[in-house]
This record gives structure tokens, C-alpha cells and sequence, in this order.
């Protein structure tokens, strides 16, 4: 008997997923082309950022697939021309990603998956280039009450950092347990979803924003 193989979804469906389930997502739309891409940041406000979207493309900036405070239509088609041609066979059906460009001085990380032992399981972290250094999270099995949620986030070492800071507000804290409850949700409704990766979670005004997603499904 072999074994079922998981599938990747690109970071456009994998936040199509999230915001059904409540996640506040990054207002995007998805380009074939570089009009097309052009349009949409017509559209959405400038500045915007552009990056390469496809089901196996996965770590977009190690590979430099992002094209960051894109301010003017013909930066767009510029970026999103050189991203499309910056494809190879190898990375399949590819389109642009084309959001908004959102800014925040923390950066926190969300997800989950299936653990063979345990179950589902919620985290919450520190996120941004700062996740693997300092390793700082949190898990919860699923499902997530909102007692739970607020407890990961009081666990979290870096958990002053969630106050005022440089000018901005506190995150808020309820806004951020309901996206750790969110994501318990989904686990819990869909049997497919075999992990989630939000990372980073820009903290915008105080409230966490989903700038970056991958869900991982059983096929």
C-alpha cells in the first residue's frame, strides 16, 4: 500500500483558506501577466510588492522571488516580468502575487499541524527573520479555547514585546488569540489540512496581519 503524498498549496490559495476561516490576510490579487499585475496595483494602492506564486514555490525571498515598495505601474510590469521569467520548468504553473505593502516593526509567526503522537496542534512565536534565533513559541493541542489562546501568548518570552513600541500601539491581543482559534478551527473542520505556516504575522495598528502563508493538504 503507498503511502499518500501531502501537496503544497501556493501562498494564494493558502490565504484563501485562512481568511474563510477569519485569519486577516494581506488585501492581494493574483496576475498572468504584467498588465494584468499592473492593474491590480492600480487597484490595491500603491506602494505594493509582487512575488513569484505557485503551488511548489515555497521560499520565495531565499530565492529572490519578491519584489518589495513597488511604487508606479511600470515598476510593476518590470517586476513582474522579470519574476515570470525567472521560473523554470521545475516550479510548474507559475502566476505574480500582487498585495498590499503593509509595514510594522514586529513580526510574529502562527500555525499547525498534526502530530503523530498528539494530535493538531497550535503554535504561536515570534516570526520574522528573528523565528529561528530565537526559537520563542508556543503550543497548544487543538481545540483551542480562548482561555488557550490567550495563555500562548502570555507564555511567549518576548510577550512584554506585545506592548507599546516605537510608536506603535499594543497588539491586541484579542485579535491575535482569534487567529490562533481560527487556525484550530481549520484543523479541526478539515482532516485534509495536514499543516499551516504563517509566517510572518506583520502587526499593523496593533493587529496581526497574515503577510505570508503555506497550508499543506493530503491530496
Amino acid at each position: 500500500m503507498t503511502a499518500s503524498r501531502s501537496t503544497t498549496l501556493s501562498e494564494a490559495e493558502s490565504k484563501r483558506i485562512l481568511a474563510v476561516h477569519g485569519v486577516p490576510v494581506v488585501e492581494e490579487q493574483v496576475a498572468s501577466d504584467p498588465g494584468e499585475a499592473a492593474r491590480a496595483a492600480d487597484g490595491l494602492g500603491y506602494p505594493v510588492v509582487v512575488k513569484l506564486c505557485g503551488p511548489v514555490i515555497a521560499h520565495k525571498t531565499e530565492r529572490g522571488l519578491v519584489r518589495l515598495n513597488l511604487r508606479d505601474s511600470s515598476a510593476v510590469r518590470a517586476a513582474t516580468e522579470d519574476l515570470l521569467g525567472a521560473a523554470g520548468p521545475e516550479d510548474g504553473d507559475v502566476q505574480v502575487l500582487v498585495s498590499r505593502m503593509v509595514r510594522g516593526v514586529r513580526e510574529l509567526i502562527a500555525g499547525a499541524h498534526r502530530d503523530p503522537q498528539f494530535g493538531p496542534v497550535v503554535m504561536v512565536g515570534v516570526g520574522g527573520v528573528l523565528a529561528e534565533a530565537l526559537a520563542d513559541v508556543a503550543f497548544r493541542l487543538v481545540p483551542l479555547t480562548a482561555v488557550d489562546a490567550a495563555e500562548m501568548i502570555e507564555d511567549l518570552r518576548t510577550a512584554r514585546l506585545l506592548g507599546p513600541l516605537r510608536g506603535e500601539p499594543a497588539v491586541d491581543r484579542d485579535r491575535l488569540a482569534t487567529v490562533l482559534m481560527a487556525l484550530s478551527a481549520l484543523m479541526q473542520g478539515d482532516d485534509s489540512v495536514r499543516s499551516v505556516d504563517v509566517n510572518p504575522l506583520i502587526v499593523v495598528d496593533g493587529v496581526p496581519v497574515a503577510v505570508d502563508a503555506l497550508v499543506e493538504v493530503e491530496p
